[in-house]
């Protein structure tokens, strides 16, 4: 079965994708991944390697999707600046980190790293821990370098932008919501070209990968997911700014767990 078959899936699942993205300062990886599972068990993908190329092909859409929602979110002040430029190199390091690990685990184990921690991140969303800060500014000391480069590697094990690690890491150093979407978006800008290399090269090498593979990542489904994402992730931002903080947060953490239900539902 070709990849024609298909085109309405993955154009819908990258049109979610990029709303969330301008939504919630998140890459979209939550919402590609279980779509490009299931559609590289049809393009001859082995289970070996699907899980795998899932996430290195999402993070090669992110590129887009989160350049778009930057340049959205930059437009109404919503990206600390400052934050990602002491961020940047740490959480590319992370990611790097990251994706080469990821092709030591077996899809599998991929797919219950994903849903646990997307699980975790959920509930501080949705509990009531408005109140609950660890700080009123961003650590210094080590955890000033650590806590990025961790971000990053985590979220590029996960195929993801870092949105679902950065924005509630801000929230607890008190920077306000609306603010930590628009900056966790450039961060997991960042992320997901780092990462992406990461797959990239990782995958090179590989056997048995069908044909429209650059190392981990589908060419085709990255095309056709990145043109829907990139069209929807302004309405996202808009969606976004005119949203109170309450509602922001309990949408991103029911978001999170229809994320981690969904991928567990592939085992």
């Amino acid at each position: 079965m070709g990849l024609s078959e298909h085109l309405v899936p993955l154009l819908l699942a990258g049109a979610i994708a990029g709303f969330m993205a301008g939504l919630l300062g998140i890459g979209g990886g939550v919402v590609t991944i279980p779509a490009l599972f299931t559609v590289f068990a049809e393009v001859g993908i082995e289970h070996e390697w699907r899980m795998h190329a899932a996430i290195g092909t999402s993070l090669a859409i992110i590129v887009a999707t989160n350049s778009s929602s930057v340049y959205a979110h930059h437009k109404k002040g919503g990206v600390d600046w400052g934050i990602v430029k002491d961020w940047w190199y740490l959480i590319a390091l992370g990611a790097l980190a990251g994706a080469f690990f990821a092709k030591s685990l077996k899809t599998t184990e991929l797919i219950y790293f994903f849903s646990a921690l997307i699980g975790l991140l959920a509930v501080k969303m949705l509990l009531p821990l408005d109140k609950f800060k660890l700080g009123k500014t961003l650590p210094g000391g080590v955890p000033r370098f650590t806590n990025p480069a961790i971000i990053g590697f985590f979220s590029s094990v996960m195929g993801i932008g870092g949105g679902s690690f950065s924005v509630p890491y801000l929230t607890l150093y008190s920077v306000p919501i609306h603010r930590a979407v628009g900056t966790a978006a450039l961060a997991g800008l960042v992320i997901s070209i780092s990462g992406g290399f990461g797959y990239l090269a990782g995958g090179w090498n590989v056997a048995g990968l069908p044909s429209g593979m650059a190392g981990f990542i589908h060419l085709p489904s990255m095309v056709i997911v990145a043109v829907a994402a990139v069209m929807l992730a302004p309405l996202g931002v808009k969606a976004a700014h005119a949203l109170p903080k309450k509602a922001l947060s309990i949408i991103f953490g029911v978001f999170l767990i229809a994320a981690a239900v969904r991928m567990l539902s592939a085992v």
